[in-house]
C-alpha cells in the first residue's frame, strides 16, 4: 500500500496530530507512506518522521489550479494508491479523483466537523462521498450521521490514538509550585470551555491557594482568548491559572504536573486525554464524547457533568488529598488506553479495514 495523509495544517490540534500519527505509525507498516499539508504548515511539522514523504501544497483558495495538478502531479510521480484526508482536505481529493479516478479516497472525520458545518458544505460533502471508498469517524455519534446522511456506506469508527514523544527538547518551564500543578491540555476555543475551570480555579484558590492550573494549548488570540485572560484579571487569579499556548514538549510539561483535567462542553475522543492515560496521570473530566466509554468513574479517574463547578472542585480536592489514589487512578487508565487505545491495535484494524475496501 501507498497512502498519504492529507491535511490543511500542521498546527496543533486534534485532527492534524492524528495525521501526523497516521503518516508515522504506517512507517514501518506499509511500501510508501506521506503526508500533504495544503494550507499551512505549523509547529507539528518537527514531528514528523524523516522516513515520512512530505509536501505542502501552499494552496491559497478553495480551487486552486496549481495545487490540485500539483497534488495529482505527486499522486503519479509517487504511485499513490489511498488519499486519507483528514476533515476539510476530503474536498482536494475528490478534486484529484477527478483526474485520477484511480486513487482511492478515505475521509476522516474528526471531532464533530459534519455535525457542525452548513447547508452548503453539507450539499458539498454529500456529492463528495459518492466518490469516497471509505470513511472513518472518531467516535459513534458521527457513524450514525455519516451513515444517515453521506453516500458512502463503508464507515469505519476508529479511536484516536497518539504516542509520547520522548525524544523532544525539554524547554518548557511551568509556573508555580513544584508538585502542585493541575495541568489542561486543550486549545484556547469555546469548546474547550475555559470559563469553566476558571470558576472551578476561584473555588479552588480558597481551600489550596499554593496549586495551580497551567492551560496548554494553541492560542488563536481572538476574542475568546482575549476574554479569558481578562476573565483571570479580573478574578486576581494570574497567580492561580497561567496560559502557555501550544508547545511541542508535552511529554516534559506532564511530568511536571500532578493532576489532569478536562473542562470541554462537547468533544469526539481528545488526543489530551489519551497522551494523559499514556503518562498515568490522574484525571478529572467532563462527561463529554466518547471519554465514558473508557473512564470507569471513581476507578480510573473522575466523571463530571459540564459545568457542575462544585463536584468538579471536590474531585480535584479528593486528588490533591490523595496521592496514592492519584497513582491508582493513573495506573487504571493507562492499562485501559494500552489495552484498547495503543497505536498498534488501532492501525492494526485501520490495514485490515483497508485491505478489504474494494
Amino acid at each position: 500500500m501507498r497512502i498519504v495523509q492529507i491535511i490543511d495544517s500542521l498546527e496543533v490540534g486534534g485532527a492534524e496530530k492524528m495525521a501526523v500519527n497516521y503518516a508515522n505509525t504506517l512507517v514501518d507498516k506499509i511500501e510508501f507512506t506521506g503526508l500533504i499539508a495544503t494550507r499551512k504548515e505549523g509547529a507539528l511539522k518537527v514531528s514528523l518522521k524523516k522516513e515520512v514523504n512530505y509536501l505542502y501544497l501552499k494552496k491559497n483558495k478553495i480551487i486552486d489550479i496549481v495545487a490540485i495538478y500539483k497534488l495529482a502531479k505527486y499522486c503519479v510521480e509517487h504511485k499513490i494508491d489511498t488519499l486519507h484526508s483528514h476533515s476539510s482536505s476530503y474536498f482536494i481529493s475528490f478534486l484529484v479523483k477527478l483526474l485520477l479516478p484511480r486513487i482511492k479516497i478515505i475521509w476522516h472525520d474528526h471531532n464533530g466537523m459534519s455535525a457542525f458545518i452548513t447547508k452548503k458544505e453539507t450539499f458539498v460533502l454529500k456529492i463528495a462521498s459518492f466518490f469516497f471508498k471509505g470513511i472513518i469517524v472518531v467516535n459513534y455519534q458521527l457513524e450514525n450521521w455519516a451513515f444517515k446522511q453521506l453516500n458512502c456506506k463503508n464507515v469505519l469508527y476508529l479511536p484516536n490514538f497518539t504516542t509520547l514523544e520522548n525524544d523532544v527538547v525539554s524547554s518548557t518551564v511551568l509556573k508555580g509550585l513544584e508538585g502542585k500543578r493541575i495541568l489542561c491540555l486543550a486549545n484556547l476555543r469555546p469548546q474547550k470551555n475555559h470559563f469553566f475551570l476558571i470558576e472551578i480555579a476561584k473555588k479552588l484558590k480558597g481551600d489550596f491557594p499554593n496549586w495551580t492550573f497551567h492551560l496548554v494549548g494553541k492560542d488563536f488570540n481572538d476574542e475568546y482568548s482575549t476574554k479569558v485572560k481578562e476573565t483571570i484579571l479580573s478574578n486576581k487569579l494570574q497567580n492561580n491559572v497561567f496560559v502557555y499556548d501550544s508547545r511541542n514538549d508535552i511529554v516534559n510539561i506532564m511530568n511536571q504536573c500532578q493532576i489532569a483535567i478536562l473542562t470541554s462542553k462537547s468533544e469526539g475522543l481528545p488526543i489530551a486525554f489519551i497522551e494523559y492515560g499514556l503518562s498515568k496521570m490522574p484525571v478529572v473530566t467532563t462527561k463529554v464524547g466518547e471519554i465514558p466509554l473508557i473512564l470507569k468513574d471513581g476507578i480510573s479517574g473522575f466523571l463530571v457533568e459540564v459545568n457542575d463547578v462544585e463536584l468538579f472542585h471536590q474531585r480535584i480536592k479528593k486528588f490533591i488529598m490523595d496521592e496514592d489514589l492519584r497513582i491508582q487512578f493513573g495506573n487504571a487508565l493507562f492499562e485501559t488506553i494500552i489495552s484498547n487505545h495503543s497505536e498498534g491495535v488501532v492501525i492494526d484494524l485501520y490495514l485490515n479495514w483497508l485491505i478489504n475496501t474494494k
